[in-house]
């Protein structure tokens, strides 16, 4: 299937499904999600792998996330697998600055090659996230905004990242029906006392009775 052909069942399935997208961004999808589902047959980066799922589910999630976004942030998708959402909000909003990190090494050097095969200028660190985030606690490098999708439980990312609270700016993280009690369990071992976790958003989940939600988490001396 050409690219062209793509971007039009691509943009078909947006409209069916009511999700709006820039004409522009068209290409650009067609474009990564080709080179991804090519480097999917050699390595498992995702299981969104016809026009459907990647829209109902990929496209969906970052196209939920973009309105939350201010112009110009440094976003850095934790663990981005495949390079969602991180890649698809750059091809969404070109505004932003966005940086991807996997710890998985031959991930990390995967997507930078989809990447490279989208056109797109995006940095790919390897390695962990907390790491990186930690290095740029200040100055125009500092990351104002953690996107994370499908990563881990909240309170592993808690425990991962509540102890430098203070490096970032806060983290948006995509969950499923399951939030609160997973927000329950973080309150429990003691996980949250230095932040404050917020419900953004939610939206469903095609072909399911389930829907995603969109949580906001910040430390408590910049929480508004």
């Amino acid at each position: 299937m050409s690219h062209d052909d793509l971007a039009a069942r691509i943009a078909a399935e947006c409209a069916r499904l009511g999700i709006v997208v820039p004409p522009e961004a068209m290409p650009g999808l067609a474009a990564y999600a080709a080179s991804l589902w090519a480097w999917n047959e050699r390595l498992n980066l995702t299981r969104h792998t016809d026009v459907e799922k990647f829209v109902a589910r990929d496209v969906a999630d970052a196209v939920a996330i973009a309105p939350h976004l201010a112009r110009g942030e440094r976003l850095l998708d934790v663990g981005t697998g495949g390079g969602v959402p991180g890649v698809i909000l750059a091809l969404l909003r070109p505004d932003l600055r966005v940086e991807l990190v996997d710890s998985v090494a031959k991930k990390a050097r995967a997507v930078g090659e989809i990447i490279r095969e989208t056109g797109l200028a995006v940095p790919v660190h390897e390695g962990a996230a907390q790491t990186l985030v930690a290095r740029r606690p200040s100055g125009p490098d500092r990351f104002d905004t953690l996107v994370i999708r499908a990563v881990a439980p909240l309170a592993k990312l808690l425990s991962w990242f509540e102890p430098i609270c203070g490096a970032y700016g806060r983290m948006l993280i995509v969950k499923g029906p399951r939030w609160e009690e997973e927000r329950d369990d973080a309150r429990f071992r003691g996980l949250t006392k230095r932040v404050v976790i917020r419900r953004l958003a939610s939206w469903p989940i095609p072909g399911s009775d389930n829907e995603s939600v969109l949580l906001e988490i910040r430390g408590r001396a910049t929480a508004r």
